[in-house]
């Protein structure tokens, strides 16, 4: 009986120290690097599933290790970056004894230049993902403010035309300018599709299956 009662006891006592106030902005902070792998996890690993079995070569094995080292990579990052994120916001918050709205800018420009400023293909995607959001959230923000008018139309249709214009411009003739998943897409999409020798890679494959895939 000694065993299920140590652990009550310690879950107890776990669960009374989780209730703590003084201890909460530390737990927070353990709290959100773990919000952050799993959240990391979460989104990169089917991603990473379909993009590596749609677009890499090589063997099973291979692409179950860029499919692993892909969703580790985010995980960690996303994770390292809550962690510094929220420690300094509340570093700020208690030598200053409250909460601005600059401690959350200088709190993330320190994560980012810690965490997502190495020039990888993760950090790439998720720096790009972030800066759509950010400007289309700057111009809300700015119509808000009264910055720019509340424009008379819907402009969402000027938006996507130009952004379809020029990602297909871009692909065309500087496609070593996009990156090598946009790349590896639209390669399927628009160059892939000019290519055929039978009914097989016209329908049912993209290309000829070679003696192995057969």
């Amino acid at each position: 009986m000694a065993g299920p009662d140590l652990v009550k006891t310690l879950l107890y006592t776990v669960n009374n120290l989780l209730q703590e106030e003084k201890y909460r902005a530390a737990l927070a902070v353990l709290k959100g690097f773990r919000n952050g792998a799993v959240y990391g996890a979460k989104i990169r690993a089917p991603h990473a599933l379909v993009m590596t079995f749609l677009f890499r070569n090589g063997s099973l094995k291979d692409k179950l290790k860029a499919i692993l080292k892909a969703t580790y990579t985010h995980s960690r990052n996303l994770a390292c970056f809550v962690f510094t994120y929220k420690g300094l916001q509340a570093l700020q918050q208690k030598i200053q004894g409250k909460s601005l709205q600059s401690h959350s800018f200088l709190a993330a420009c320190v994560g980012g230049w810690l965490v997502f400023g190495d020039n990888n293909n993760i950090n790439s995607q998720i720096n790009m993902y972030l800066l759509s959001r950010i400007l289309f959230a700057l111009s809300r923000l700015a119509v808000e403010k009264g910055i720019i008018p509340q424009p008379k139309q819907d402009p969402f249709p000027l938006f996507a035309t130009l952004v379809w214009g020029i990602v297909l411009w871009l692909f065309e003739y500087y496609p070593h300018t996009l990156q090598p998943s946009l790349q590896s897409s639209m390669n399927y999409l628009y160059h892939d599709s000019n290519v055929w020798h039978d009914i097989s890679d016209f329908l049912v494959y993209n290309k000829p299956r070679t003696a192995s895939q057969k």
